[in-house]
């Protein structure tokens, strides 16, 4: 087995990247992942500089391969069909930038969302449909497609440019967020470089079977998360759609950021589904099968440990998860 287990390091967003990648180190992880943009900062990896420097690149890469680990992607989660002007181009540009950047530091794999845009052309804000059994939301996503087919089609040509995959996380309040989105945008775009990056968590709390989607995909998927969800007993009655957020003050203690001026709302107290660490909410045999699946898919493939249980510290967290996942992977 040569899965290249490791971790996405915006949960250690506080911690200089030298620290971040010793505290990995010592749990057992040689892959890594950073931020370079979209809803995030980029706190480990100097976009700019690595653009305009060769020798600034050199040094970053030996920054990793002096302590064992292996850049293995890049992430610009955001939104960069967002109609609002200050949002969606943006996003859009930080992903464009982190495609040419990943080709220059010959990263193979680009993690990022598909996106979602107004419901027509004169819409303000994003606009998400999931069950279009009214006939205008038909109508909405004709034209959420269309856009999201022309956007697309030109990143799969720069990808292939620059030799770098972009790998679509399957993501509630996106186009794409299950694998049967991701094989339309796919087939739209008629993509060559265009695929999954296979987070479990969104698909868990959806209901599906995470090994069988893995197995539907294929060869699309490029990349994955290890990340787990369970449902809770709110879900009783307010099932998994539930919209029972509440606002949050940007200056609450602890308040989680999405993004320079963006912050998660919190969810209600009795939720219907939450985040957990790797390992607590399905068990060891579970992600033997999550990992079996990927490695019938790309032996080699980067799975990275994605921390946001808000119950467990950064570090706790990440030391659970990481001994969760090296259970599993024994298993192979």
């Amino acid at each position: 087995m040569s899965l290249k287990l490791g971790a996405y390091t915006a949960c250690l967003h506080d911690h200089p990247l030298e620290d971040v990648l010793d505290i990995l180190k010592t749990n057992g992880l040689t892959s890594v992942e950073v931020n370079t943009g979209g809803f995030l900062p980029a706190p480990h990896c100097p976009v700019d500089e690595l653009l305009s420097s060769a020798e600034a690149r050199e040094e970053y890469l030996e920054t990793f391969a002096s302590r064992g680990m292996e850049l293995t992607g890049l992430n610009c989660n955001g939104n960069p069909l967002n109609p609002l002007p200050g949002t969606g181009p943006k996003h859009a540009d930080d992903l464009r930038r982190t495609i040419e950047l990943a080709g220059l530091l010959g990263i193979r794999n680009v993690v990022t969302m598909s996106g979602t845009p107004g419901s027509d052309p004169g819409a303000k804000y994003p606009s998400w449909v999931v069950n279009p059994w009214d006939g205008v939301y038909m109508d909405v996503l004709d034209y959420q497609w269309g856009v999201a087919t022309g956007f697309w089609t030109d990143i799969d040509a720069l990808a292939r440019e620059h030799d770098v995959r972009v790998a679509i996380e399957m993501h509630p309040h996106n186009l794409v967020f299950s694998p049967v989105t991701l094989t339309k945008l796919v087939e739209l775009t008629g993509s060559t470089n265009l695929g999954a990056e296979m987070d479990p968590s969104h698909l868990m709390w959806q209901g599906m079977d995470v090994a069988a989607c893995i197995r539907h995909l294929g060869p699309l998927v490029f990349h994955a998360a290890a990340k787990d969800a369970t449902l809770c007993p709110g879900v009783d009655i307010r099932g998994v759609l539930d919209t029972s957020f509440e606002r949050v003050p940007a200056d609450t203690p602890g308040k989680v950021p999405t993004g320079i001026g963006y912050w998660c709302n919190s969810w209600p107290p009795d939720p219907a589904w939450k985040f957990v660490a790797v390992g607590t909410g399905h068990d060891t045999t579970y992600w033997t099968e999550f990992l079996t699946a990927l490695a019938e898919t790309d032996p080699d493939m980067a799975v990275n440990i994605e921390h946001e249980d808000a119950a467990r510290s950064q570090l706790d967290g990440l030391a659970l998860a990481a001994e969760n996942l090296h259970a599993a992977a024994a298993n192979l």
